[in-house]
């Protein structure tokens, strides 16, 4: 009996870390276009902007590594998980309060940053990440 109890857990407790959430961190690809600002053609709008967001896990561990964050937890219980989209939407939401729509606009950011806060506690982790950068605008 205490062995079918034992394959039981095991069992249970494989299936809870199979289903379990995770976040591996951002997306960095390798089509990126680089912009030379050299010549007098663009009018920096607006500098240190900051974009944010957060999301919490029940019984999980976060770790950070320069601009990637990743986390191995049982449960999402705040945010949606896709903190790095949030945060560049964050930002973008605040430049639009700021300085007007977008739309339209040859904007790009420069000099973009990636910060993180982690909190780690035994039945809660949780990672809040950053996106700073300038906001160039080219002109005719």
């Amino acid at each position: 009996m205490k062995s079918k109890v034992s394959v039981l857990i095991v069992i249970c407790l494989s299936i809870v870390m199979v289903m379990s959430c995770s976040n591996n961190g951002m997306f960095i690809g390798v089509n990126q276009t680089n912009v030379e600002l050299s010549k007098a053609n663009y009018n920096i709008v607006s500098t240190n902007l900051v974009g944010q967001s957060q999301v919490g896990y029940l019984i999980g561990l976060s770790t950070s590594f320069g601009s990637s964050t990743q986390t191995f937890a049982l449960a999402r219980v705040d945010g949606t998980g896709m903190i790095y989209k949030e945060a560049i939407e964050d930002l973008w939401q605040k430049f639009a309060a700021q300085h007007g729509k977008i739309e339209g606009r040859k904007l790009a950011l420069a000099n973009v940053r990636y910060d993180s806060e982690i909190l780690n506690l035994f039945l809660y982790t949780s990672v809040k990440v950053f996106i700073r950068a300038d906001v160039v605008e080219f002109i005719n």
